[in-house]
């Protein structure tokens, strides 16, 4: 099951209690104050897995607790530090902290495997009454209890880490191209919203060239907004270097192919998400497919795509998914644009760079 959201309370181990003791030894009938601190509590973690590509594990359990840290001893024995813990996500996995408000805030995006950032903070020991002896207080009967632990309201959204996005209506034949050009094996049928979850495929080509290409599910007009899940398919699509536009060029549908890309294009313009470098989904470079040219029975309607897609200067690329005629093109076009925001992306300057 593909679970991209999840809420959980995590808390970090409270610290341990300073101990009050004094030393009780033959021969030594005031030995002083010998109370040890108490240990830190507990710390939770998150870290970035590769092979993970799901929040599932988060589903059924929402509770995330470390260890407490144990309390001081006699003899000047420092209690036991609580056991720290490591929440395990998919690579691309961002944190948000629910505010007293209500509100979200981001603190953490995790886009590399092993990445791992501290969630919350055991709370530090407290010291015992070893720590408070002076020179005119040689007895103290002082000790601290432990900090308590941070408790945090975290949610956890999952934007998958892919190079390429195939967009387009329901049906427009974006699960039967991921099928065709990768591994990948998704639900394929003859009905709108087959795909009710993001597939990820890897695209090998000839010279060992690879990219990953993420089938999104059908958007619909008002995606934006949250019809039809939308917002959150399109949530998918801020990582990707380059959207794979398909449009159903066959008379199957009904509906007219220049509406088709114009209705989603501005879906992507009005969608308010950006990726690091600040960059929207209607900015990113969009090569379209006019799929299914091996059931056009109305060529005027290619046509009319390729004369309005020329006018906006957008690459059009007649494919079949099913039969794999076109493809070889477009995918050696996708892995142009590919290359060329890898290049942008390694001369680009670091945030630190800027900054000096």
């Amino acid at each position: 099951m593909f679970v991209d959201e999840v809420d959980i309370h995590v808390a970090a181990g409270h610290g341990g209690r300073g101990a009050m003791a004094f030393r009780r030894e033959k021969f030594v009938p005031r030995g002083g104050p010998s109370g040890g601190d108490g240990g830190p509590g507990g710390s939770v973690y998150l870290v970035a897995n590769a092979n993970l590509n799901t929040l599932l594990n988060f589903r059924f359990q929402k509770i995330f607790s470390a260890g407490r840290g144990g309390h001081g001893e006699g003899s000047n024995r420092t209690g036991k530090n609580g056991v720290d813990i490591e929440l395990q996500v998919p690579t691309g996995t961002v944190v948000y902290e629910r505010m007293v408000d209500g509100e979200y805030v981001q603190v953490a995006d995790l886009t590399e495997d092993g990445e791992r950032v501290l969630l919350a903070k055991g709370g530090l020991g407290g010291h015992g009454n070893a720590s408070f002896a002076t020179s005119t207080n040689r007895a103290p009967r002082r000790f601290q209890p432990g900090l308590p632990g941070e408790e945090k309201d975290l949610r956890f959204h999952l934007k998958l880490l892919a190079d390429v996005g195939l967009v387009g209506f329901p049906n427009a034949g974006k699960s039967t191209m991921i099928a065709r050009i990768s591994a990948a094996r998704p639900k394929i049928a003859d009905y709108p919203f087959t795909t009710l979850v993001p597939n990820l495929g890897v695209v090998g080509l000839s010279g060992e060239r690879s990219f990953v290409v993420a089938d999104v599910p059908g958007l619909i007009e008002g995606a934006h907004e949250g019809h039809g899940l939308g917002h959150r398919f399109l949530s998918h699509l801020e990582r990707t270097k380059v959207l794979v536009h398909l449009v159903d060029v066959s008379s199957i549908t009904g509906r007219d192919p220049v509406s088709d890309y114009d209705v989603i294009m501005r879906e992507l313009e009005l969608f308010p998400g950006r990726d690091s470098s600040g960059e929207r989904l209607a900015e990113k470079p969009i090569l379209a497919a006019a799929n299914k040219i091996d059931a056009l029975d109305e060529p005027e309607r290619l046509a009319r795509l390729s004369e309005h897609l020329q006018r906006l200067g957008v690459p059009i690329f007649p494919v079949s998914a099913a039969t794999g005629e076109g493809m070889d093109a477009l995918l050696e076009a996708v892995w142009r644009e590919v290359a060329a925001s890898r290049e942008r992306s390694a001369t680009a300057p670091s945030i630190d760079t800027v900054a000096e």
